[in-house]
């Protein structure tokens, strides 16, 4: 994954305040939402639900499209954790 690089402070804050919306557009449908860290080893990926929790997945591509497979559901001090380290609150 690459570095997201910002001009300026504004261009950070519209950039937080973008992922925000869709994050919260994404909930509002039921759906996940996918956080991507290049704390994590490639393939693997966080992905967060409606209800609140956190899943550590691996994606793969199986033949033309795209799987995951579920490594484990974060605890809630995990969860907030990796929150916090992508400023999502």
């Amino acid at each position: 994954m690459r570095e997201v690089v910002f001009d300026g402070e504004g261009q950070k804050e519209r950039y937080l305040l973008t992922l925000k919306e869709l994050r919260a557009r994404n909930f509002k449908r039921n759906l996940p939402f996918l956080i991507l860290s290049d704390k994590l080893p490639e393939g693997q990926v966080y992905r967060e639900f409606p209800d609140g929790r956190i899943e550590l997945q691996h994606v793969f591509v199986s033949g033309s499209k795209f799987e995951s497979k579920l490594i484990q559901v974060l605890v809630p001090s995990d969860a907030e954790r990796v929150r916090k380290e992508h400023e999502l609150f």
